[in-house]
């Protein structure tokens, strides 16, 4: 794990809600597709409520994340630390609006690929977004990449819904 001398209370809970309450300090390989899992719970939570409710939740928690992903970027000493992954799993939810994952439990595994998928190629604007600084480069190309796996996650949802019907 991670020792943090001399930080504040606020600094390491901002560290532990960042690396994905510690899973993307735990994983060698691939610590964001690890520290994005707690966002498939909040993901099922928010696709529980009303449409208007889903896209407060999403909008605040991508709020809230840039200022958490900012303290551990500082915290942490290293632009956009790959064990920084408060950007995936608080806006993995933007990639499953609107869509009923209860109902298809099949759409969990895909809607979490698509979104990994969705933040490892980065389509334009997002590469280019992850250039600013501090926590709102850290979560903005995420952001744009959660609208590409939404639109995707929508797309793959009617599809094999057509197929089926």
């Amino acid at each position: 794990m991670l020792t943090l001398p001399g930080t504040t209370f606020w600094q390491k809970a901002s560290v532990f809600a960042a690396t994905g309450f510690g899973l993307g300090l735990v994983a060698p390989i691939a610590p964001g597709t690890l520290g994005s899992l707690p966002g498939v719970l909040l993901a099922l939570w928010v696709t529980r409520q009303h449409l208007p409710l889903q896209l407060l939740v999403c909008l605040g928690m991508t709020l809230l994340a840039v200022p958490i992903c900012d303290v551990a970027e500082r915290v942490l000493g290293k632009k956009d630390d790959g064990r920084i992954c408060a950007d995936e799993w608080m806006l993995f939810p933007i990639c499953v609006i609107g869509l009923p994952l209860l109902q298809h439990l099949w759409l969990i595994p895909v809607c979490f690929v698509v979104a990994r998928v969705c933040d490892i190629i980065k389509p334009p604007p997002a590469r280019q977004l992850q250039e600013i600084h501090g926590g709102i480069g850290i979560v903005i190309d995420d952001f744009f990449a959660s609208l590409y796996a939404l639109a995707i996650n929508h797309g793959v949802y009617w599809a094999v819904m057509r197929f089926l019907a």
